[in-house]
Parts: structure tokens; C-alpha cells; sequence
């Protein structure tokens, strides 16, 4: 790496589009960010439960991105940029005509509608055929919602593919499709990372509805001139396979070693390590990876820091309007592990690893006179470390492969706090990515392999060569054993309260509640 001399070096632009914006940043192979642009995604909730985009404005938000972290470049540094990756949300999808024409507006990943499918075709031989567990998130299920109530859509597509195939196509002009992030439809023989006819059969699609599949890194074209020339650029540039935007946290991590994982506390908690052979198992679910031919094994809890803005904008102080509060996060310090016998279920938003449950409930067990606001934050917290730990542990004992070292990223990552928490309830050194733009980064990654400026085109290789870090946290053992026996206790609460969970939600089903509201959701 010291050979290569950023200041002249290749650039690559790298796009994220993900729920609620699409970035785009332009990147050095040191890892730097020289520039950023950004644009805002409009979320469309056309019924409860429903999340939906225009799928015209993945491409349109893209295009304004990519155009402004152009725009604030230096003239001279516009001809290093040799091309172009991407990351996207995951499981989104939307049917289009042969010239792109949206069909209808593209179904989110968080989305819910598609409840009866999953019951109707969730299946244990599906999971292991897609390496999916039956879940809200997977396309397959809202796919087969289309089929069954807008069949008229699904005969008039020509293409029914993922945000990444549609922005290649806006870019290149050919319906082409990275592994890594075609796989998250949910329509793949995940061992043979290819389609699967009895997987597109229960969404009501056929192959030639489907973009072509390329490997990550490999090129599937190049950017149109009227596009470039929008850009201000004129050399050409080849457009990458990227992956989904999970994988690509991973990578801009450098957690590309079966031993090294990945953790993403944001709004929802997220962790992954790399598996060379396909495994499926309960815990986690299967990916594609960013790197060829390797699989990605995940751990996915819908709620995490999401939980945390949930009580401050409820409980706290309404002038922080949910945000950060130091005074909070003393009275948590202040608390010992476990507030002498609080424990939570963290199944706001249900629960995905490892139950992988849409209808449980939430739930702390344990009050005491003696506990308060500092309490309760302090156990929510708890309760996400501890549900990770648990999950971790259990991935290692299916994989065999003894973790060593997890790298995390995410705004949980800036409260010192939580970030000590999770550190003691997992036992191993949590070591923070500097990059925020961590997803967008690991798809400049994989473009920047491409250059070969790295001696190889290994897409692990520029991982290692690019991925930056700030400081690591180590474990408290005293405080790790603690959390291994609340954690125990914890994990036997799922089971304890399962049969009310059950009557609860017929209750609401029967009873809903005619407070909530959009705030409130």
C-alpha cells in the first residue's frame, strides 16, 4: 500500500441507495472520501404496513447524487475516476417495461403485507434451498402478493428486478444484475447462486423477467455518454457489480475472514461473517457475498437503535426531540449490569434472529420501586447486546469457526455506553469503522478492485487495503460473565411468554388500538 500515491491514483464513484436516500461518495484507494452528494427518497405508505417507493426516483435521486459529489471534485481529479460501484436496500423490488417504464411502485423490504404468503409458502425447504428463514423481508412473499392480487402487473412486465438492476440499466442501458444483490429477492438455489424454478414459480415470475446475472467485481457495461455528459465527463466508465447493502458494510469493514465479523448498530442491529461453503441454519440467514463465490451468514434484529430513539422521544426530553441525551446515558452508566434483575425482550418491531416471529411483543420483566428512567434505557440496551451475543455464539457453534474480533459501524457506535455494553455481553474487542458512509464505501471497494490498482483485482485484497478504523473497546470480563447469566435468562423469556405473545395479538386483532397514529407507529 505504500507504494501506491493517493494524490494521483484511480478514483471510484460508489453509490448507496438504500430506504431513505441515495449517497453517493467519490473514493481514493487509501479509503478516503473526497466527495459526497446526497439525495432524499420519498417513502410511500399507501396502506398500514405498506412501504413503497417510485421507483423513478432511485434513478433520479442517483443521478443528482453522483452529479454532485462530481460537482464538488476538482476539475484535474475528474479524469482519475476509472468506475463506478453499488450497494442498494436490500429485498426491494419493482416490475418495469423492456424501457424501464415503473409498472407500479416498487415494494419495499419493510413492507408487511405479504403475512398469508409467508404462512401459505414459508416453508423449512425453502429455507434451505434460499437460505432464507420465512420472514417480512424477503421479496419472494410480497412478489407472491403481486401475483395473487395485481396479476394484471405481473403479465404486462418484461423485467421485475431489484433497485441495483434497475440503476444499471438507468446507467448502461442492459438489464444486468450482481449475484450479491439479486440474491436478496429470495428467488435463488442459494448453494448454485443462481434462479430457482420453483422459487420464481411461487413469486409468479420467469427467468426472462429477470436481469442477467453477473459475479461482484465483474463489469456489466459502461456508462451512457448522455449520462456522462450530464456528469461533465468524458472518458468512459465501466460500471461494476456491486452487492446488497449489508454485504457491503461487511466490506468496508475488511471483515472478509470467516473468524473477523461485522456489526451494524443502526436503526435496526445487524451482524455477519464470511463463510466459503453454503450453510443455512436457524440463527442466521444466507446471503450471496460480496466477494465471489463466498456466502454471507447474517444476523438481523429489527430492532436496535430504533428502540433507544423510541424511549427518548417518549419518555425523554421532548427538546431533544428523541435525540442523543448525556443525561440519560449517566443514569444508565450509573446503573450496575442487570439493574439488580430488569431484563427486556427487545421484540418492539417482532422478532427476526433467532425466532424469526412477525407477531411477538415486546417485553421488561423484573420492576422494582427502585428502578427509573436510567434503568429502563440501561436494559433496552442490554437487551439488544445480549440477543446479539446469543446469536453470535449460536452462529459459531453451527460454523465451527471461533470468532476473534467483531468490527462495528452505525450511529450506535458513537455512544460510548452502549458500544461498552455490547463489547462485555459478546466478549470480544469491538473495534469502530471510521467511515460513516460504511455501506457506500464497501461498494467503492469492490469498484476499486476492479482498477487493479492493488497488484490483483481480489476484491478482499482492496478491502484489507482500504478499510480505515478509529478506536477498539475491550471487554469487561467481570461484566461479561454477568451478562452471560442474565443473557440466559433472557433467552428462556421468548418461550416463557410465547402463548400470551399469541393471545395478546388476537386481542389486538379484535381490540385495535384507535389512539395510534402515524407518530405513534
Amino acid at each position: 500500500m505504500n507504494k501506491i500515491n493517493a494524490a494521483d491514483g484511480p478514483l471510484v464513484i460508489a453509490v448507496d441507495s438504500s430506504t431513505t436516500s441515495s449517497k453517493a461518495i467519490i473514493v481514493d484507494a487509501l479509503g478516503n472520501v473526497l466527495a459526497l452528494g446526497k439525495r432524499e427518497i420519498p417513502l410511500r405508505t399507501p396502506q398500514q404496513g405498506f412501504g413503497e417507493h417510485n421507483p423513478a426516483h432511485w434513478w433520479t435521486s442517483t443521478n443528482a447524487a453522483i452529479a454532485e459529489a462530481i460537482s464538488r471534485l476538482k476539475m484535474e481529479d475528474r479524469g482519475r475516476i476509472e468506475a463506478i460501484g453499488m450497494t442498494h436496500q436490500r429485498e426491494t423490488f419493482a416490475p418495469f417495461t423492456e424501457d424501464g417504464t415503473p409498472l407500479r411502485n416498487g415494494i419495499l423490504w419493510l413492507d408487511i403485507r405479504a403475512a398469508d404468503q409467508i404462512k401459505k409458502y414459508g416453508t423449512p425447504e425453502i429455507h434451505k434451498l434460499s437460505g432464507k428463514p420465512a420472514d417480512v423481508t424477503p421479496a419472494i412473499y410480497k412478489m407472491a402478493w403481486v401475483k395473487e392480487h395485481e396479476p394484471e402487473i405481473w403479465s404486462k412486465a418484461d423485467k421485475i428486478v431489484d433497485v441495483h438492476a434497475y440503476l444499471v440499466y438507468c446507467l448502461t442501458g442492459k438489464w444486468s444484475d450482481s449475484v450479491a444483490a439479486a440474491d436478496s429477492l429470495g428467488l435463488f438455489d442459494i448453494e448454485k447462486l443462481d434462479y430457482d424454478e420453483s422459487l420464481m414459480e411461487i413469486a409468479g415470475v420467469d427467468r426472462g423477467q429477470m436481469a442477467d446475472l453477473y459475479q461482484p467485481g465483474e463489469v456489466l457495461g459502461y456508462v451512457k455518454k448522455e449520462v456522462r455528459d450530464a456528469w461533465n465527463i468524458s472518458k468512459e466508465i465501466p460500471v461494476i457489480a456491486g452487492l446488497g447493502d449489508g454485504q457491503a458494510a461487511g466490506i468496508g469493514a475488511a471483515a472478509v475472514d470467516p473468524e473477523v465479523a461485522y456489526l451494524n448498530m443502526g436503526t435496526a442491529v445487524n451482524a455477519g461473517v464470511t463463510s466459503l461453503d453454503y450453510q443455512y441454519g436457524q440463527v442466521f440467514r444466507t446471503l450471496a457475498g460480496g466477494v465471489p463465490n463466498t456466502y454471507v451468514l447474517e444476523i438481523l434484529q429489527s430492532s436496535g437503535a430504533f428502540l433507544t430513539t423510541w424511549f427518548r422521544r417518549v419518555f425523554g426530553n421532548p427538546a431533544l426531540q428523541g435525540g442523543p441525551d448525556p443525561e440519560l446515558e449517566a443514569l444508565a452508566a450509573a446503573r450496575t449490569p442487570g439493574s439488580g434483575g430488569l431484563v427486556t425482550l427487545p421484540y418492539w418491531n417482532a422478532v427476526q434472529s433467532p425466532y424469526w416471529e412477525p407477531i411477538a411483543r415486546g417485553g421488561i420483566v423484573g420492576w422494582r420501586g427502585t428502578h427509573g428512567p436510567g434503568s429502563m434505557y440501561r436494559s433496552l440496551l442490554e437487551a439488544i447486546s445480549m440477543e446479539m451475543a446469543r446469536s453470535l455464539r449460536g452462529m459459531e457453534e453451527a460454523t465451527g469457526v471461533k470468532l476473534q474480533t467483531v468490527r462495528a459501524m452505525g450511529g450506535g457506535v458513537r455512544s460510548k455506553l452502549w458500544r461498552q455494553i455490547m463489547t462485555d455481553a459478546i466478549g470480544l474487542p469491538i473495534t469502530a469503522c471510521k467511515e460513516d458512509e460504511i455501506s457506500a464505501l464497501g461498494a467503492g471497494v469492490v469498484a476499486m478492485a476492479s482498477t487493479g490498482v492493488f497488484g490483483d483485482t481480489e476484491i478482499a485484497t482492496a478491502a484489507k487495503n482500504m478499510a480505515q478504523f478509529t478506536d477498539s473497546t475491550e471487554p469487561n470480563e467481570e461484566n461479561h460473565k454477568i451478562y452471560q447469566e442474565l443473557g440466559a435468562i433472557q433467552g428462556r423469556l421468548y418461550s416463557d411468554l410465547k402463548e400470551t405473545n399469541d393471545q395478546l395479538h388476537e386481542f389486538a386483532r379484535r381490540y385495535p388500538d384507535a389512539e395510534v397514529s402515524n407518530e405513534d407507529d
